[in-house]
């Protein structure tokens, strides 16, 4: 791994590493793609100039949500190519062999559990124990740096809003929340013990608030020796720094570490579209510029409070991780400091993860996993994402076409 994490005495500890720095350039493919055999790039090449058109990927998606609601074959399919690229494995087991890979190449594990189930008490449950497996598998080695839960993969979003909105709940309602409280101290609780990190994802911004205050609570509780539990901060809101520089001030006051994710955010056009119709003011940024602007100060902010934040940037940004690479070389931080993570999706932007841990930088891959049929709405959305984001299937694409150029030109 990029951090040799030694578990002792119950805190994280930096093993032995080398100073010497490495430069890192997000256009080498011959790192990015080291790792893969010619028939798996043009595999890659093939799925990428697919996704790349947008008609394409809008079609492939309405039939193949026909074709699983009527239960046609095509499970072989799907699974021979997206969920190939995007996802571990149908289980924790199925997954071991990418675990091996990434961990081969330096680069970590983060097991995300994909499913998204129906909004009742047994599927809550049976989430919560899934999310105790990964912590439990996270504990047993080093490949495994972090694991991750979403609060409505234990709870109901109507009753997450209910709570934020300050409505009365009757009794079930608070019979319900007492259940979630239940279920994220266990998984925090659990982390704490097993000494593994843990990341509380975000979500929509009319239920951020009470997964903000679970998130804090559980620091409180277990965050005092090192950092195990991290919220999550989406810099497109623009509330987001002044919060994450509240925070810090909270953690200090209170004497607990603050663990925290820096990410870009998710759910644009879903928040822009609910502020519109329900006529409250837009909790998003004005321009990107100014969430590439806040994104970057909240780096800064991070790097220098790094005696009492652990951070990582989940990001696909390119310019962002070269940031984050200057400003540590410009404060003098170790490439392999363990208070600093890099984290991208697995089947996306290999050239910054790969060439990130080759420089000796900690990096890992979320790595979706879970039955094929129940991670399609993830898979859906990873498709929907490489053709809204600007660039984002036209860069993958690219670069796999400049390997295979070069591979061909080195024969």
């Amino acid at each position: 791994m990029p951090e040799t994490v030694e578990r002792f005495n119950g805190s994280f500890q930096a093993g032995p590493r080398t100073s010497q720095l490495k430069p890192v350039s997000f256009e080498d493919t011959s790192i990015a793609f080291s790792s893969q055999s010619n028939f798996k790039l043009r595999k890659t090449y093939w799925l990428f100039a697919l996704m790349n058109q947008g008609w394409l990927v809008n079609l492939g998606t309405f039939f193949i949500k026909i074709a699983l609601r009527l239960h046609l074959p095509i499970k072989f399919l799907i699974k021979n190519t997206i969920f190939e690229q995007f996802c571990g494995g149908e289980s924790i087991q199925d997954s071991e062999k990418t675990i091996k890979h990434l961990h081969d190449v330096h680069v970590g594990t983060i097991l995300d559990y994909s499913v998204e189930g129906e909004e009742n008490e047994k599927s809550f449950d049976e989430t919560t124990l899934e999310i105790l497996c990964t912590i439990e598998r996270a504990s047993k080695s080093d490949d495994i740096p972090f694991s991750v839960f979403k609060i409505t993969g234990l709870a109901s979003t109507d009753l997450l809003e209910a709570v934020q909105i300050g409505d009365s709940l009757n009794k079930e309602q608070k019979t319900q929340f007492d259940q979630v409280l239940n279920r994220v101290n266990t998984l925090c609780r659990r982390a704490y013990e097993r000494n593994v990190r843990v990341f509380i994802d975000a979500e929509e911004s009319w239920i951020q608030d009470t997964i903000d205050t679970l998130a804090y609570e559980m620091m409180d509780r277990y965050n005092h020796e090192r950092p195990v539990v991290y919220n999550t901060y989406q810099m497109y809101r623009w509330e987001s720094l002044d919060r994450l520089r509240r925070d810090v001030n909270e953690a200090h006051a209170k004497g607990y570490f603050l663990g925290a994710k820096l990410v870009r955010g998710a759910y644009l056009e879903k928040e822009r579209l609910r502020s519109h119709e329900e006529e409250y003011q837009d909790p998003i940024q004005a321009t990107k510029e100014d969430t590439d602007r806040d994104f970057n100060a909240a780096i800064d902010f991070c790097l220098e409070n790094r005696d009492i934040v652990s951070f990582c940037l989940g990001t696909h940004n390119e310019y962002s991780c070269e940031y984050c690479i200057q400003q540590m070389k410009r404060l003098s931080i170790e490439p392999g400091d363990p208070h600093i993570y890099f984290a991208q999706l697995l089947g996306m932007s290999d050239n910054i993860s790969y060439n990130l841990a080759n420089a000796g930088y900690n990096v890992a891959k979320y790595v979706p996993y879970g039955p094929v049929e129940a991670v399609m709405p993830y898979l859906f959305r990873r498709a929907d994402e490489n053709k809204s984001i600007a660039g984002q299937s036209s860069r993958e694409f690219t670069l796999v076409s400049d390997e295979l150029k070069r591979r061909k030109g080195c024969n």
